[in-house]
């Protein structure tokens, strides 16, 4: 319900609880999408160049989750391009306007994953789609473990804010990390720049604001799945 546009019925009484309870399993949501992805692209590869196939299949996906992940990103893009000081980049952050900074931001991710998927060999990438979804939530969801939330007035990402610790973050990352094993195996050495760049992001996001938020979740997903896919790329030259 929070992280795709399925029709899925609610509880009758949706407690905020249930969003932190949840945060267990979003890589899982990334196993949805990632298939639901994946099959858009077998079935567009059956009529159409692997680089179609790869746009139709990215147009799928931003239609299946709202683009609610690109949106984090324009807003990284936005608040730490614009903003000096912590409170300007978390209002510059909050503004629903996008601006030039998240608007190239987004250009070029929906570029990047569009053509690094259009040259992945045609049996992987369905696999591939799928791992990358997975893992690249788990890289996101991976950052509650290790820094604080940021936002105090409320918002879409508050009711998930906790620090996600113990079994069930071990849970989380397995899920994450599950779909690399029907892949070949020099492909988990993606995850190394994976570790890397979550990390990174980890640093560069205390530094500006000292911890997280929904959109910064949302920029850590999207940097690691195109991550991701230049790594598969890379390994398998």
């Amino acid at each position: 319900m929070f992280f795709t546009r399925l029709p899925i019925p609610s509880e009758s009484e949706w407690q905020a609880d249930d969003l932190k309870k949840a945060a267990t399993y979003f890589p899982l949501v990334g196993w949805l999408v990632g298939a639901v992805g994946a099959g858009a692209w077998w079935l567009a590869a059956r009529v159409w160049p692997p680089a179609i196939a790869s746009g139709i299949s990215l147009a799928v996906t931003l239609l299946l989750t709202g683009a609610f992940h690109e949106d984090g990103l324009a807003d990284v893009c936005d608040g730490f391009g614009g903003g000096y000081t912590k409170e300007r980049v978390l209002a510059i952050m909050r503004d629903s306007r996008v601006g030039a900074f998240g608007a190239i931001g987004v250009v070029m991710a929906l570029g990047l994953k569009w053509q690094a998927v259009a040259a992945l060999p045609p049996l992987l990438t369905p696999l591939s789609l799928v791992a990358a979804h997975g893992l690249s939530r788990g890289a996101a969801v991976s950052l509650m473990a290790t820094l604080p939330y940021v936002r105090e007035e409320e918002s879409k990402a508050k009711p998930m804010a906790t620090e996600l610790r113990g079994v069930r973050l071990l849970v989380a990352l397995a899920f994450a990390v599950a779909p690399l094993a029907f892949l070949p195996v020099r492909l988990a050495w993606c995850l190394g720049p994976v570790v890397m760049v979550r990390f990174l992001l980890g640093r560069w996001f205390m530094y500006r604001i000292g911890g997280y938020t929904g959109d910064g979740l949302g920029a850590a997903q999207q940097v690691s799945e195109i991550v991701i896919y230049l790594s598969f790329l890379a390994l398998l030259r």
